[in-house]
């Protein structure tokens, strides 16, 4: 009784016992704010991060909601925790949560703030006046100002330094400087980022610093350039808009960009970007001859009405959209493929396209684009997948907490979801060989929506409303269709991230990289490298229909799509602005064709039809592996990258280079195959006639699009000479082209 009536009697000392009790900080100072005030310096001190204390399991026996999403639940951990309380009411100077971050004490986390910082006294204060907990009333954040705002802050070589003011604005009105209280997060290496956000420079380049308070995010962006002592524009003539926004930035960057490449370099680049293939001699010598103005102009329209157009660009889309032979069936796969291939062929409006995809049911035999609920059998794998390839958001982070990166929280996450939780699937006769393999199906299917379909909240089991992402975006009535209601808002201009992630799509597939990387995601802390050009070619998708040519045409047709890939100046030291153009490896279907056409023989793929080109493959394994050992072009294509596509991601597709490649070229099979064939091209070169010198410039402009050099046209007669000419010759030469970069890289 005697301990109760000196608890109390503290309490009324210390102010704590009654609500709204007097601050100690001053009487003029404001009370401090559980959710506003102490949730943000435990973000500040990085306790609560998946790292220390907001780890799934916790540290030390404490733990704390994952970057602060949980106020309520934060707060009875430090006030009530089972393993001893952080908070010391009687003596707030002996709290844990102030000695162990100070350093006080032992801390297995280091110092994270010292007494006397603003962290350290908004703590002591808030215990002084009787740690109050949560209030609804508290007004709530609404925006963050930053300053320097969303425009890339440029600095010029002396200077080295930014810093960054933060104010928050809550709903009753006030704005406050809370720049001490934020957290700062550099992307990459470029720059170092103080405790009260002051960016420094750690070698010149641009960087992206991550701005966090209570939630919410926001990127300021920065580069650090070199003064560059006599710094003149030298730059290719601006043909367009894009033109405009790429040499701008350049300017702003003190960087020149690379010159305009050559026509032979033009045409194997165009051709493989649009067809998936290298030019053929023919057309090579045919293109490099004529002076005709416009002839770039008139080859893109050309290569752009061509079947291998429609080839290569179904290619693209069904790595997306998950075409592949375990899940669809080999009959699924192939009327998937020739469906996206006419609506590529036909020219069929992007936003058509996806409408169809998102609403497609029935038969996934006879409305093939039903295929794709197909492929996505699980609810939740149905609303990230779509979220991703449509939108170019990733959502998955907000499944098991608030994306700490972005707005989205589990409320959206699961509300998105719920959109897709009618969605049924009869399976009329399951034909697999396997009967343990449940994610195997064999076999036709009818993908249907139910009336009635529910989602639970994992989080209390209560129903979840189906609800578009965005709050301001509602969700379907009762007795609306989900997926028509979906695909009315995702093909809608309303939508903001539709057309910008389409045209970002498109841009990184001709461009190397996307004006947002990774090409899909897409969320405030990402910022695009050029916002107004992704803004501008969003509308010109719009506005013209949503034609995927049209864009392609008004890309290619840029001076920034046909620069070089030669560095010049100090642009070589960079690979961000689109300086130049980036090399990178031939896809694997590229490159499997690419052989066959230099050398003449047709690859065998297990399943298909001898001559079928590796770019028109419907799938991923006609048979699957465990069934038949698979071909040497087989196994070529997935040493070389070619996807499993068991994701909706472009990353699945890997166009790194590793030792094992190297191998593959210099003595594997698939190769060493088609050069030893009788019947290939080689044997028929050897007999056709032509003297060495005819010879030797068939092989170059079949690999490399051009003519030998003087100098390697001598040293190619050396080696004939040595060969003794002939088919071996022929032989030697075609393995050394295939093998050299010229051949191997999309320049």
């Amino acid at each position: 009784m005697r301990n109760q009536i000196l608890f109390l009697f503290m309490g009324a000392v210390w102010g704590w016992s009654q609500p709204g009790g007097a601050s100690l900080r001053g009487a003029d100072a404001e009370p401090v704010d559980f959710s506003n005030d102490v949730m943000a310096v435990l973000s500040k001190a990085g306790c609560n991060q998946g790292t220390c204390h907001g780890n799934r399991s916790g540290k030390g026996g404490f733990k704390l909601s994952l970057r602060g999403q949980d106020p309520a639940f934060d707060y009875v951990a430090l006030t009530r925790g089972p393993r001893g309380r952080r908070v010391d009411r009687v003596i707030p100077e002996k709290s844990l949560i102030l000695l162990k971050p100070a350093a006080e004490v032992p801390h297995e986390g280091g110092r994270r703030f010292r007494a006397g910082d603003a962290p350290f006294e908004i703590l002591r204060s808030w215990i002084r006046s009787g740690a109050p907990g949560p209030d609804s009333r508290s007004a709530k954040l609404e925006r963050l100002e930053v300053s320097p705002g969303k425009e890339l802050e440029v600095l010029v070589d002396p200077a080295a330094e930014l810093q960054v003011r933060v104010h928050a604005v809550f709903s009753d009105g006030t704005r406050r400087d809370v720049s001490e209280l934020a957290v700062y997060e550099p992307v990459g290496d470029t720059v170092e980022v103080s405790y009260r956000g002051l960016i420094r420079r750690s070698s010149f380049g641009e960087s992206t610093v991550l701005v966090r308070y209570l939630g919410r995010q926001a990127p300021v962006r920065v580069a650090f350039v070199p003064a560059g002592k006599g710094y003149e524009w030298h730059g290719p003539l601006e043909k367009n808009f894009i033109d405009k926004a790429i040499f701008g930035k350049l300017r702003r960057l003190r960087l020149n960009s690379s010159v305009i490449c050559d026509d032979t370099v033009f045409l194997r680049r165009a051709t493989l970007d649009l067809a998936g293939r290298l030019p053929t001699s023919d057309e090579a010598r045919a293109f490099i001859s004529a002076e005709k103005p416009g002839k770039r102009a008139r080859k893109i329209d050309e290569l752009l009405a061509t079947a291998g157009f429609a080839d290569f660009w179904a290619l693209k889309w069904g790595d997306l959209l998950r075409n592949e032979e375990k899940v669809l069936d080999r009959k699924g796969v192939q009327v998937f493929q020739r469906w996206i291939r006419e609506s590529i062929a036909s020219g069929k409006p992007l936003d058509v396209f996806a409408r169809e995809i998102l609403t497609a049911r029935g038969s996934t035999y006879r409305n093939p684009p039903a295929n794709y609920l197909r492929a996505n059998r699980d609810v939740l794998q149905r609303a990230e997948n779509t979220a991703q390839v449509f939108l170019g958001v990733r959502l998955a982070c907000a499944k098991c907490h608030n994306h700490p990166f972005e707005r989205w929280t589990q409320d959206d996450y699961y509300g998105w979801a719920a959109l897709f939780s009618r969605v049924r699937y009869k399976v009329f006769e399951n034909k697999r060989r396997d009967g343990f393999d449940k994610n195997a199906f064999v076999g036709e299917q009818v993908v249907w929506i139910a009336r009635e379909g529910e989602l639970k909240d994992p989080r209390d089991g209560k129903r979840v409303a189906p609800l578009l992402l965005g709050a301001a975006a509602g969700g379907p009535g009762e007795k609306d269709d989900p997926l028509e209601f979906l695909a009315d808002w995702v093909t809608s201009r309303e939508n903001p991230f539709f057309s910008r992630s389409l045209v970002n799509r498109i841009w990184f597939n001709l461009m190397g990289k996307g004006l947002v990387d990774p090409v899909d995601d897409f969320r405030a802390t990402n910022p695009p490298s050029h916002p107004e050009l992704l803004e501008r070619l969003a509308r010109e998708l719009e506005e013209g229909g949503f034609e995927l040519r049209k864009v392609i045409r008004l890309i290619m047709n840029s001076s920034a799509y046909q620069l070089s890939s030669v560095p010049v100046d100090s642009n070589g030291k960079v690979e961000t602005g689109f300086a130049r153009v980036l090399p990178r490896r031939l896809d694997a279907e590229q490159l499997v064709d690419g052989l066959a056409q230099v050398i003449g023989v047709s690859p065998s793929f297990n399943g298909y039809p001898r001559g079928i080109r590796a770019v028109q493959l419907p799938g991923t394994n006609a048979i699957l592996p465990r069934y038949k050992k698979p071909s040497s072009a087989d196994v070529f294509l997935k040493l070389f990258g070619k996807p499993d596509r068991m994701l909706t991601c472009e990353c699945e597709r890997m166009s790194q280079t590793h030792l094992a490649q190297a191998f593959h070229l210099v003595s594997g099979p698939m190769l060493h195959d088609m050069i030893s064939s009788g019947d290939n091209r080689l044997g028929v070169l050897a007999d056709s006639g032509l003297g060495e010198q005819e010879l030797i410039s068939e092989l170059y402009w079949s690999a490399l699009g051009r003519p030998p050099s003087k100098i390697e046209a001598a040293s190619v007669r050396r080696l004939f000479s040595s060969a003794g000419g002939g088919r071996a010759a022929l032989e030697d030469l075609a393995w050394a082209l295939v093998n050299s970069k010229e051949f191997l890289l999309r320049r």
